[in-house]
């Protein structure tokens, strides 16, 4: 089983990230930065690509190493973290144990909890697929690309809408029929060195770029789902169930007119 890690990451001038993040298999970086190139490099027996592009979008740098990706398992990765030395092993085992899972989350470490930890394996769906980033996610190639499953590239930090980019592509994976389960193993750690490129905090921007996505999510059941947002984040938003929900209808208008 060949596992490779595909990490998303900006401005990288040299290939240290490879020992920083303890990639110890086969990688492809996606590095936006202020050229474009291919650098292609064997370390360690280790088979490893810099794509170096000119552009912005984290969903785009995801899709860039995405479909270059030629392992039976792929590792998305953001290049704030350390992976465990024996994180190939536990991913392999995790896929042994999981025969017909297509997608697997996985724990990650960190010094403040922020993340929802899985501390039993679980099947992960529409009610609880919002709670895993794409950081913590190992995909069978052979799945996602059957169903030409890619992350949406208007989403995501470096685009218009700050986030989500992670949800809808979970999203789109549940849509097609796709396995999904959560197993209590950590492979990395975050060192949370780098500050996000979209998070400024649950402000007026956030709870908008939220509406669209629920209505990118489901034109059919989008207002059930921002109506159950505000209802459960009103204390995080500091705000009002109402104004949440009218902020969030606010924008899909703009949205939905915008041609």
């Amino acid at each position: 089983m060949k596992v490779q890690v595909l990490v998303a990451t900006t401005n990288q001038s040299d290939h240290s990230l490879i020992k920083k993040m303890n990639i110890k298999t086969d990688a492809l970086i996606g590095n936006q930065c202020g050229k474009n190139s291919v650098d292609e490099f064997e370390i360690d027996n280790m088979h490893i690509v810099y794509l170096n592009f000119a552009e912005c979008g984290v969903g785009l740098n995801r899709n860039n190493s995405l479909m270059r990706a030629n392992a039976d398992i792929c590792l998305f990765a953001d290049d704030d973290m350390i992976y465990e030395d024996n994180y190939k092993d536990i991913v392999e085992k995790a896929f042994n144990d999981n025969p017909s899972a297509d997608i697997i989350v996985f724990n990650l470490r960190e010094k403040n909890t922020t993340r929802s930890i899985i501390t039993k394996k679980k099947r992960v769906g529409y009610f609880n697929y919002h709670r895993y980033g794409t950081a913590r996610i190992a995909v069978r190639l052979s799945s996602v690309k059957k169903y030409g499953i890619y992350f949406n590239q208007c989403f995501g930090g470096g685009t218009e809408r700050c986030h989500g980019e992670d949800t809808l592509f979970l999203s789109a994976c549940l849509k097609n029929g796709l396995k999904i389960v959560a197993v209590p193993e950590y492979i990395a750690t975050l060192t949370d060195e780098r500050e996000s490129s979209w998070n400024n905090g649950y402000n007026e921007k956030y709870i908008k770029d939220q509406g669209v996505l629920y209505y990118t999510i489901s034109r059919k059941w989008w207002r059930l789902l921002c109506i159950q947002d505000a209802i459960r984040k009103h204390r995080l938003y500091n705000r009002s169930m109402l104004n949440t929900y009218l902020l969030m209808l606010e924008e899909v208008k703009k949205f939905k007119k915008h041609k």
